[in-house]
């Protein structure tokens, strides 16, 4: 019985060996495959991060784009492209710019913060920003960890802090809040509250004066029948910014120029 026994346990054990070794050979098959398929794609998605933010029309800008850091510097590429424009807003790769296929429209305007691209900062600096720059543009990124992509939409126009300050005349106080250059054409709103907190009534004549570059306009907003031991608050906006001066009126003018937003973020 015993021998009958052991024979038992060979007829059960022997039919299933066969498929036992067919399993193991298709989980290594599987196992080869995934490491080949992971050598031949190579490279995983990383992280790419983009900052919207305003440019005002002349001055210097950052399109901010932040991503994973990688340690070594000669694997990172980056390219900053727009959407609708044939060549390259800017291309940097192994630790260097790569001009050769800017566009024209931005030759002589762009750089990259070099000494913090190996840190993860892939932002872009533009500099004299022109109203035509506005528009959607894509940061791409390669590393040797893998790569990634952000989209931003950037906006431009013009902004300025405005400056109140008392005008006298024989008629009385006229607060007069000016701003050398806005663009789009903004809105001026003023207000007005007294030592207790209650709001003053007031009245406002707005201007706008078209400047010499025939783009940009400078707002000028008289605010009359002034009181004392008041506070007043002249604040422009458009659809880029948002900036704001403030005058509080006793027997002595002090003036507090002050910006709340530079461009507000979508």
């Amino acid at each position: 019985m015993a021998c009958e026994a052991g024979g038992l346990r060979g007829n059960v054990v022997l039919p299933f060996f066969p498929n036992s070794m067919t399993t193991v050979i298709i989980i290594l098959a599987a196992v080869i495959a995934l490491i080949i398929g992971f050598g031949v794609s190579g490279k995983h998605s990383i992280s790419v991060t983009a900052l919207t933010s305003a440019g005002n029309i002349g001055q210097r800008s950052i399109l901010g784009c932040t991503f994973e850091p990688d340690i070594r510097m000669d694997s990172i590429a980056i390219q900053w492209a727009k959407e609708g424009v044939a060549g390259l807003v800017h291309e940097f790769k192994g630790g260097k710019d790569h001009l050769q296929e800017q566009d024209p429209s931005f030759q002589g305007r762009t750089a990259m913060f070099a000494d913090q691209v190996i840190g993860g900062n892939a932002s872009l600096e533009l500099r004299d920003v022109q109203l035509s720059d506005a528009g959607t543009y894509r940061c791409s990124v390669i590393t040797a960890r893998g790569s990634g992509a952000a989209v931003l939409r950037y906006r431009t126009g013009a902004f300025s802090i405005p400056m109140v300050q008392v005008e006298s005349s024989g008629r009385g106080d006229t607060l007069q809040c000016t701003a050398p250059r806005w663009f789009p054409r903004p809105a001026v709103c003023w207000t007005a509250y007294g030592d207790t907190g209650e709001h003053l009534p007031h009245a406002a004549n707005t201007s706008y004066e078209l400047n010499p570059e025939n783009i940009t306009v400078r707002v000028v907003s008289l605010l009359h029948n002034v009181t004392a031991n008041a506070t007043y608050t002249c604040m422009i906006e458009n659809s880029i910014a948002k900036a704001m001066g403030n005058i509080r009126v006793t027997g002595r003018v002090q003036h507090h120029p002050e910006t709340t937003g530079m461009g507000e973020r979508s």
